[in-house]
């Protein structure tokens, strides 16, 4: 156990016997709202006895429950920076931001400052009306793309409904090690790892997930893939691609080992090295503008470091295809 984490355990008063489980917390945690609580239970985070339940399970007076959650502190107040933001789009009602790779979405443990949330309140104190300044979704740090911010409260619901209900898509393109045939589907459950509460992993107790991919380009050792999101589950593409035994290039997390192709040109080998983060971009965002109806896609090219990449990795491919190139 990290200090980053802190373990409740608690125990259903009779009083209590026969709600829902997420609702019977709430009131035994008054501290943390019902929303955040059922956020808990769906990513594994609490137990029942020795079982992982569901938010709508009906608990008996006497069970034993068990929460191993984030470390916050409840009198953290996120204040307003002036950090520079790249805004792509940008209305009464919303705004559309492209995040650089290294900047974390929310503050938390380890991060109490320095987010895009801070920097969202700097830009505009208005959003310090709406929780968690407007952001509707996340990326990982070190995941680079674009993120949809809410304005007012109409604006929030209507986009938070379609994130829920899948009509937001997203789509992804990602480096990954290991030469693919072909796209495809990846459909397998995500929950928290059991021994490591940073890392997640396919559980078949997990939140449903299905991500789909398709292949764009094939190097040596390496593949270009665009990949859709149909869930929205921590670290989803990450974790399903190298569940595939196809890991994102530079993941610290569920990479796996440093691969690179046999007599590789010495100039892709300096890129991968130096490449300390996931080829992950989010590269398209699109949805329904919750004033207007209309069809919103917006699209973001891949930043410098992963541009890069490929010209690195294209150029070696062609290199070892050339009548006087390397043999393989």
């Amino acid at each position: 156990m990290t200090a980053e984490f802190q373990v409740i355990d608690l125990d259903i008063p009779a009083e209590l016997a026969g709600l829902r489980l997420d609702s019977a917390l709430a009131r035994l945690l008054p501290q943390h709202s019902r929303t955040r609580i059922k956020a808990w239970i769906e990513d594994g985070a609490v137990l029942v006895g020795r079982q992982l339940p569901k938010p709508r399970d009906l608990v008996e007076a006497g069970a034993h429950v068990r929460l191993q959650i984030s470390r916050e502190s409840p009198t953290l107040k996120v204040l307003p920076e002036a950090i520079a933001l790249r805004v792509v789009h940008e209305d009464a009602d919303l705004l559309v931001i492209d995040k650089p790779a290294g900047l974390v979405v929310h503050p938390g443990a380890g991060n109490p400052s320095h987010t895009l949330q801070n920097a969202l309140l700097g830009w505009d104190a208005k959003l310090a009306s709406l929780p968690r300044a407007g952001l509707i979704h996340r990326l990982d740090k070190d995941t680079s793309g674009l993120l949809v911010v809410a304005r007012s409260p109409e604006a929030q619901t209507s986009l938070s409904r379609q994130l829920m209900a899948r009509t937001m898509s997203r789509e992804y393109l990602a480096v990954c090690v290991g030469v693919m045939t072909g796209g495809g589907t990846i459909d397998a459950p995500i929950g928290r790892n059991r021994s490591d509460r940073l890392r997640m992993a396919v559980r078949e107790s997990g939140r449903p997930a299905v991500t789909h991919y398709r292949v764009l380009e094939r190097y040596r050792a390496h593949t270009y893939l665009s990949v859709r999101l149909e869930t929205g589950r921590t670290h989803q593409i990450r974790l399903h691609l190298s569940h595939q035994k196809y890991p994102i290039v530079g993941d610290p997390v569920y990479g796996g080992r440093f691969a690179q192709p046999r007599a590789a040109a010495p100039a892709l080998v300096d890129t991968l090295r130096a490449f300390r983060r996931q080829a992950l971009h989010a590269a398209t965002l699109g949805f329904d503008h919750p004033r207007t109806g209309q069809r919103l896609v917006l699209n973001s090219p891949v930043p410098e470091d992963f541009g890069q990449l490929l010209l690195a990795l294209r150029d070696d491919a062609r290199l070892a295809e050339a009548p006087t190139g390397r043999v393989r």
